[in-house]
């Protein structure tokens, strides 16, 4: 494998300096799960040179046993020291998965983030995201059980004497500095026990490699400070669930593609079609950016959650939104803002279809439809009538997803296939699932 060698010396100085013991090769499976093996740090010069083999027909939607064998990479800009693992210094690095020929697996969700980002820098753009992860932080049993949830604290957003969380924020903020990763805001969110930290706007492949950490993170320190964090679209019902709500922008030769002074609303031509793009394709991305059954529960009116397919300024229920910007920075902020994917979606998937559905929008010069400033949900019948919605469940999205070919080439076959097939089966195991809210219902009366 091909390092920048002074990249590879920075590593080895790193290694030293920080007395690092171990070293976690991690990567994700198709419904974004990180997955890693470690090694001890003699171990790395022979990884760094030859990779690392391991049984792909162990990992969801990778492989058959027959063609199991799978090589990581390591990407060494993503070397990192884990910040609470060290009782035994141990660091990580997210690897891209290779077949032993040496061609990248088309299956690597990582992968196939690049083959988007190729092609859209094959057309002069490089694609920056910005998304926001929302998260509960909930309290333990004295059995370590989760249920009934009792969220850690009684707080509304941007409340300070309520908010029990600022000491854990601040601990998650310092763990993710360590990975380098820059946080522009952290509060207290509109529900109880909700919390949102906001990293720095960055390239699309970058961004889904922090976000895949900032999981991670939220999760260990949750842990050491004796809570539970979860990504979980909607854990509570009657509360707002958690979004990921995402920016975004094309950028070419240094400028923003997306940015016009002149316009009403700040956007270039280029960004109306990108718009309109990913207004055509919204309803067979939905499953890939509102991956769970329990998606379904937030994408519902009245929660600050999109549900129905329009674009606008200051509306937030509208799908697509165009965050005002500071006078003197239109040409660098301006951006649109894709309302409805959620934190439980795999980052690298995501992103890849959100980009090439904005690409077909300007590749087939879609008009973009009057922007809607008004309320969507407070419209009478007939109004909402005339609107398009989002899928209503996960599979009503699944069927949306089957005939998208956008989606299909995206993802490539592979991909596409085992993607389908996971969530069809998660689907039909809820579907067939009689639950406590039905024996509540119906049992005493039928």
């Amino acid at each position: 494998m091909n390092h920048d060698a002074a990249k590879v010396k920075q590593v080895a100085e790193q290694i030293k300096t920080k007395g690092i013991k171990f070293i976690n090769l991690q990567f994700t499976d198709i419904m974004g799960m990180v997955k890693s093996v470690g090694i001890p740090v003699e171990m790395w010069a022979e990884v760094v040179d030859h990779g690392l083999w391991f049984d792909g027909s162990s990992i969801q939607g990778f492989a058959r046993i027959a063609e199991s064998d799978m090589l990581l990479h390591p990407d060494l800009d993503t070397f990192a020291v884990i910040p609470w693992d060290m009782d035994v210094p141990t660091a990580r690095v997210i690897s891209d998965v290779h077949l032993p020929s040496g061609e990248p697996f088309s299956g690597d969700p990582r992968n196939v983030l690049k083959r988007a980002l190729a092609e859209a820098a094959a057309l002069g753009y490089q694609y920056f995201t910005g998304p926001e992860l929302e998260f509960f932080l909930f309290q333990p049993h004295a059995d370590g059980s989760l249920v009934p949830l009792t969220p850690h604290d009684q707080a509304g957003y941007f409340d300070v004497s309520t908010d029990l969380a600022h000491s854990v924020r601040r601990q998650m903020v310092a763990a993710l500095g360590a990975f380098g990763i820059t946080v522009e805001a952290l509060h207290h969110e509109v529900a109880v026990g909700q919390h949102e930290i906001d990293f720095k706007y960055d390239a699309a492949l970058r961004t889904a490699d922090n976000a895949v950490t900032l999981r991670l993170t939220m999760k260990a320190i949750a842990q050491r400070n004796g809570l539970y964090a979860t990504f979980m679209p909607k854990p509570v019902a009657g509360i707002n669930g958690n979004g990921m709500h995402t920016h975004q922008s094309l950028w070419r030769d240094g400028k923003n593609s997306f940015a016009d002074p002149n316009d009403e609303y700040g956007l270039s031509q280029l960004a109306k079609k990108f718009i309109a793009g990913q207004l055509k394709h919204a309803r067979s991305l939905s499953a890939i950016i509102a991956p769970l059954v329990n998606s379904y529960k937030r994408l519902v009116p009245g929660y600050e959650a999109p549900v129905y397919l329009s674009w606008a300024r200051v509306n937030r229920s509208a799908l697509i939104r165009v965050p005002k910007v500071s006078p003197g920075r239109v040409l660098t902020a301006t951006r649109i803002e894709l309302r409805c994917p959620d934190p439980s979606a795999n980052p690298y998937l995501a992103f890849a279809v959100m980009l090439k559905a904005g690409l077909d929008g300007i590749s087939s010069d879609l008009p973009v439809p009057e922007p809607k400033e008004e309320n969507l949900y407070h419209l009478d019948e007939a109004a909402l009538a005339q609107l398009v919605s989002m899928p209503g469940s996960l599979g009503e999205a699944i069927e949306e997803l089957k005939r998208s070919e956008l989606v299909k080439a995206t993802l490539g076959d592979h991909l596409f296939d085992r993607y389908v097939e996971a969530r069809t089966q998660e689907w039909d195991e809820y579907r067939i699932n009689v639950s406590q809210w039905e024996l509540d219902r119906y049992l005493p009366v039928y």
